[in-house]
Formats: C-alpha cells, structure tokens, sequence
C-alpha cells in the first residue's frame, strides 16, 4: 500500500474481505480534478487521494461514494445523484467512488477496512 504523497495515477486493485476488484488511482490534481466526469460507468472503482470531499457536477450518472480515513477504514458510504456537493469529512484522507449500489454489493460499509494494491510501477 502507498504512502501519503507517494500515490500515482494508475490501476491496481480494491480487496475488500476476499474479493479483489479493479480500481483506478487518481493522485495527480489532474486526475482528482477530473475524476469520473464524461464517463458513462466505471467497472470497479476509483480511488481519489488525497481529498475528504468530492461533487457530482457534470457526472452523467449516480455514484455511490466511501469516505476512508488514513488507514483506509471506511467512515461513511453515500449515494449521490449527478449535480449534488458532498459534505466534508474532517477526517477522511481518501474517497472511493463507483457506480450506485456497488458498495453494498461489496460490502464496503462504516467500520470496514480496504485494501488498495497499487499495480508493479504504481
């Protein structure tokens, strides 16, 4: 697992229990920025580092949202529409993003733990 400011851009992987999912890592400002705006879907989830906060405006679909801590304990999971501006959470560090209904599907709730396995080179 990274280290704070030494994450990069890149794929890798989300364990969550046993299951192991394919995730994308958004460091740069660039990539933070962007986010999954003009995208249609994302297969598995994005991961946005560092930030306590994100929006869904110009998103062209709902997203459901994870706030992680430091040690990448889940703190809250929200579902959002496209347009809307999340709150802030003091202590997160980062926030996984993917499409509605797949945290539950997952089982990435408040109190559980993730793992992101940046790829060889990340």
């Amino acid at each position: 697992m990274g280290r704070p400011g030494k994450w990069r851009d890149g794929a890798g992987s989300l364990l969550v229990g046993r299951d192991s999912l394919p995730l994308e890592i958004a460091a740069s400002y660039r990539a933070r920025r962007r986010g999954l705006l003009g995208r249609d879907g994302i297969g598995g989830a994005l991961l946005i580092t560092p930030t306590n906060s994100v929006h869904t405006f110009g998103m062209r679909f709902a997203i459901d949202v994870a706030y992680l801590d430091r040690s990448f304990t889940v703190l809250d999971v929200v579902t959002m529409r496209p347009g809307r501006l999340g709150m802030i959470r003091p202590r997160g560090r980062h926030v996984l993003e993917a499409e509605s209904g797949a945290m539950a599907g997952w089982g990435v709730r408040p109190g559980v733990r993730v793992t992101v396995v940046p790829s060889r080179g990340e």
